[in-house]
């Protein structure tokens, strides 16, 4: 135990998922490690290298996506490669996710990001992962885990975050950015995991390679996802109750009187 005096009280933190919510908690990040094999791995490379290929198709080509600035961001990967859904749900995401968000969480989002090399790219500023929102939360409403399908290293644009930024309402000066923004470098395999309100930002690529990762984004139910998930995959797409409860499916917002009392009646089973 840390030497110390003059202390009554501790946070309890013996194993790593405890860690991990200590250090959301205090400073809005923690790296998690994602217990995946290097086989696994490389049949999430080869996934998402897929998704990529097939959404941009569907947006009709690169060229479309480049012109409104969406050609290094993949919208909903898993729903063009299904094996990326494992990311997504993770014990010790779902884990911390519960110990922080508390009820249950639906996945808000899930996107590919590639950070090219030697040029600017959309993550590449200051944000929150609820942006246009100063307030703070007394606990989370929203997790980001970045899954790093990539080695995230200084040279290639590991992440910068601003620590506790999270528990304040405005972004910081540019004195505070300059002398705080620390830089989280993480292995392939391994999750970033910030409170959304964390102010955060990708850094430049100054590698030869891109930088691939999987974000995804946790919320309490009362968030809107930023695709209406259960809209575009359809009701066919599962019937696992945890992943239809996890995608959105028992939260969708009734299109009329007519639907909400349907919604109460399966509810109170009448």
């Amino acid at each position: 135990m840390t030497r110390s005096y003059g202390i009554n009280e501790r946070v309890p933190a013996d194993n790593d998922i405890a860690a991990a919510v200590e250090s959301l908690r205090t400073l809005g990040y923690a790296v998690v490690p994602g217990g995946y094999s290097a086989d696994e791995l490389g049949g999430f490379s080869h996934a998402f290298d897929a998704a990529r290929r097939a959404a941009h198709a569907a947006a009709g080509g690169t060229d479309e996506l480049a012109r409104i600035d969406e050609h290094n961001t993949i919208r909903a990967p898993f729903a063009y490669e299904r094996s990326l859904l494992v990311v997504a749900r993770n014990p010790a995401i779902l884990q911390i996710c519960q110990e922080l968000i508390g009820g249950y969480q639906i996945l808000s989002q899930q996107n590919g990001v590639i950070n090219p090399p030697a040029t600017t790219y959309n993550q590449g500023a200051w944000h929150r992962d609820l942006p246009y929102q100063h307030v703070v939360f007394s606990r989370p409403m929203a997790i980001n885990a970045l899954f790093c399908l990539d080695a995230f290293t200084a040279e290639n644009g590991a992440t910068l975050v601003l620590p506790a930024t999270h528990k304040q309402e405005a972004f910081p000066s540019d004195r505070f950015v300059e002398a705080s923004a620390a830089q989280i470098c993480a292995p392939a395999g391994s999750y970033i995991v910030l409170d959304c309100m964390l102010y955060h930002s990708g850094a430049p690529n100054r590698s030869t390679a891109e930088r691939r990762a999987i974000n995804q984004v946790y919320t309490s139910p009362i968030i809107r996802q930023q695709i209406d998930l259960p809209a575009f995959l359809g009701d066919a797409f599962t019937d696992d109750p945890g992943l239809r409860r996890l995608l959105g499916y028992e939260v969708a917002t009734p299109k009329s009187p007519a639907e909400y009392f349907a919604t109460r009646r399966a509810k109170l089973g009448r």
